[in-house]
């Protein structure tokens, strides 16, 4: 058995189909009222109210009944197990009393969902995000994105250079710079899939590997970026941790080339309080976080060095105001910053942290023992208090191959798997992410099911090491 390649052949592909088939009329049967509301949402393009919501093994999507804490009941009355926690927008857990009560107090004592005044919770947030995160200046959005979007922005301005560099596969919402990836011939390509992109994304971007410095250094050299927006980790390609050096090395040459650097930390955020930025003593001009900090009510942010602060706010013919393109109407309303000063003063704090990372080291564990019982070739890893299962040995080093380590049939016939026996993972990939009320046994419930899916469809049935 190859033991440093994807290997696929441990799985019999036959009894894999069979099996999905079974798992699919196992949920249908005891989702009819999901089913329903499905087949009868007529006036939702695709069905939904979001199209990526049709990213599901199930055929049709689970619809939410109730949600508190880890766990949510869908209409047909089930309860499940979520380690998918909105895919890190509920990382504080769905509806945290602490953000519950501040929402509460906002909407019927105080009034004022928007306004387009600030608060003083909005201080408050701004300083606790330079505690954790070191950023000297902080302005608010609705989401990551935006705040990407504006932040791509200003470095542009200040730099008087036209094009970002990504690594492929990151995840930076639907900001159209990063839909790039590296095309067979080494160069920048348009990512496959993408939607109406307004350009030529190669006319506004640049893309390098992540984890390779060889590659970063022959397109900053070429004078044109603006700035390298990335996260420290991969994340929404299945987890991708940096090597030894490389963001030491990013940061190095960056400065070299003059070119500005944004961390984004959206989903890397779980790498703890002050995310990977903290956790990994990163030093970026720009850092952007969005999702999680809000507990789950729209918020996101993107926080500036002092130095890059007063760059743009002396540039005089920059319109920050008014139609420079970095704001919304909505943006830093009272009802969001009251979510987000509830949720990062009384929720996601160091603490919770320090649970949530154990559990995740859990988490990550028990699979790598199933992996080493039944000797597969797949892997494991662990950013924070987020993990991830992969179908190949060693892990991914970039977007790239990780996106090339994927296995539709087998990932949608595990998801498929776990939610029938109560047990929701992210759709998008096999991410599994720790809230503050998570417990071991949740997890050790998770490694139970896991290894019972497993041990379904192998192509030979082994008695597991011990």
């Amino acid at each position: 058995m190859s033991a440093d390649s994807h290997d696929s052949t441990v799985i019999d592909r036959r009894r894999l189909a069979e099996a999905y088939a079974r798992e699919l009329e196992t949920f249908a049967a005891a989702h009819p009222r999901s089913r329903e509301a499905y087949a009868s949402a007529t006036h939702l393009f695709g069905q939904v109210p979001m199209t990526w919501m049709n990213k599901l093994a199930t055929g049709f999507p689970l619809y939410l009944d109730h949600a508190r804490g880890h766990t949510v009941r869908c209409v047909d009355g089930h309860e499940y197990l979520d380690l998918a926690l909105g895919d890190t927008g509920a990382m504080a857990g769905h509806s945290p009393e602490p953000t519950v009560r501040a929402v509460r107090r906002r909407v019927e004592e105080l009034g004022g969902i928007t306004t387009m005044m600030p608060t003083e919770d909005a201080e408050w947030v701004g300083g606790e995000l330079t505690r954790r995160f070191g950023a000297a200046r902080w302005s608010f959005s609705l989401t990551a994105t935006d705040a990407n979007r504006w932040a791509i922005r200003l470095v542009r301005a200040l730099t008087g250079r036209p094009k970002i560099l990504v690594n492929p596969y990151c995840y930076h919402g639907t900001v159209d710079e990063s839909l790039i990836v590296v095309g067979p011939d080494g160069r920048g390509a348009d990512r496959p899939g993408n939607v109406g992109a307004p350009v030529d994304v190669t006319l506004t971007s640049r893309a390098a590997e992540f984890n390779d410095l060889a590659m970063l250094e022959r397109e900053l050299a070429h004078g044109d970026v603006a700035a390298v927006l990335m996260e420290p980790a991969l994340t929404n390609i299945g987890i991708v941790l940096p090597e030894p050096g490389y963001l030491a090395g990013v940061r190095e040459l960056t400065r070299a080339h003059g070119t500005l650097l944004i961390n984004d930390e959206t989903h890397t955020f779980s790498a703890g309080p002050g995310g990977a930025t903290a956790a990994w003593g990163l030093e970026p001009d720009v850092v952007v976080v969005g999702k999680a900090i809000g507990g789950g009510v729209p918020s996101g942010t993107y926080g500036l060095s002092e130095d890059l602060a007063a760059r743009a706010l002396a540039r005089t013919d920059l319109d920050l105001v008014d139609m420079g393109g970095v704001g919304g109407t909505l943006a830093g309303n009272p009802l969001s910053v009251a979510a987000m000063r509830a949720t990062l003063g009384e929720v996601l704090t160091a603490e919770a942290f320090t649970a949530m990372t154990a559990r995740a080291e859990r988490f990550a564990a028990g699979v790598q023992s199933v992996i080493d019982r039944y000797d597969l070739p797949w892997s494991v890893s662990r950013l924070g208090a987020r993990a991830e299962y992969r179908f190949t040995r060693p892990a991914p080093r970039n977007g790239t191959e990780s996106a090339a380590a994927a296995d539709g049939p087998l990932e949608d016939y595990l998801h498929v798997f776990l939610v029938n026996r109560g047990i929701m993972l992210t759709p998008f990939h096999n991410m599994a992410l720790m809230s503050p009320t998570t417990g071991d046994e949740d997890v050790d419930r998770h490694t139970a099911v896991f290894e019972e899916a497993v041990a379904s469809v192998l192509s030979t049935s082994p008695e597991p090491r011990r």
